[in-house]
């Protein structure tokens, strides 16, 4: 059996390439600069990286980087405060408050601050609604990439049997709905599922977020799957056994180098989109 791999890389330079044609042409027969406004509260290193790379990611494309650095002992009130500056600043087209945030601000309420049309990294529950309904302009980054992998290599989820493990509001539920939108027939599998080997094993295409290095077993799964593997742990590893499921897999991400780079290609895609509708 042929094994595709499915390579982040290349669909984030793919998605990239194409972007930056809109950027220019943004910046030079409208005079608008695509602008991203990130928010971190607090000293998460973790956190600070993502930041960086993703400002370093918008820079490269001429996209603009706004970056607010927020004392963590600020309360919700002044985060608020902050999001609804950034809401009225016409020159700013997207906000993404890097999660998480110290625990005795309510990072839910900061998250249904932000406007939706700024909203592009797909975290409000108005957002969440749209993605479902199939009119969402912008979905989770996450679900985004994996959807947009599986475009890219011409994998089509009609018909198929999609499982998903992992509920998460920005990633297991999203992709599901992005999944059944696009006519699969979708199990979504989490903590309390029983026999999550059973329900794997009938899976056409395996979604993993479920937050457990090399927690998937090549030998839960049917000769021929597809698998996305959306995990992100400790030491570069995925969710997925990579070994035992690329024996069973016709197309498999790898970790890293998989749903990643697309997961912040589509976070500067959808900024490039809202600064266009912008216009």
């Amino acid at each position: 059996m042929e094994k595709v791999i499915l390579d982040g890389k290349q669909v984030s330079q793919d998605i990239r390439k194409k972007l930056a044609d809109r950027v220019e042409t943004l910046k030079n027969e409208y005079e608008i600069t695509p602008c991203l406004a990130t928010i971190l509260v607090g000293e998460d290193p973790s956190s600070e990286t993502y930041v960086r790379m993703k400002g370093n990611a918008c820079e490269k494309l001429g996209i603009k980087s706004e970056k607010i650095h927020l004392s963590a002992d600020i309360d919700t009130e002044e985060l608020l405060n902050t999001i609804e500056r950034l809401n009225n600043d016409a020159s700013v087209h997207g906000i993404l408050l890097q999660h998480p945030v110290p625990s005795h601000i309510d990072e839910r309420k900061a998250f249904e601050s932000i406007a939706i049309e700024k909203d592009v990294d797909g975290v409000t529950s108005t957002g969440y609604g749209q993605t479902a309904f199939g009119f969402g302009k912008y979905p989770s980054c996450t679900p985004a990439a994996i959807m947009e992998i599986l475009h890219y290599y011409g994998i089509s989820a009609e018909g198929k049997n999609a499982v998903v493990v992992g509920r998460s509001p920005i990633l297991g539920k999203p992709v599901s709905a992005l999944l059944l939108n696009e006519n699969a027939t979708v199990t979504t599998c989490h903590s309390h599922t029983k026999d999550l080997p059973a329900v794997l094993s009938s899976a056409d295409i395996v979604v993993a977020a479920i937050g457990k290095p090399q927690y998937i077993r090549g030998e839960w799964l049917k000769e021929g799957v597809v698998v996305l593997d959306a995990g992100y742990n400790k030491g570069n590893i995925g969710d997925v056994d990579y070994d035992s499921c690329y024996q069973q897999a016709s197309a498999i991400t790898p970790v890293p180098g998989g749903v990643g780079p697309v997961t912040i290609s589509m976070l500067l895609k959808h900024t490039v989109d809202a600064a266009e509708e912008s216009k």
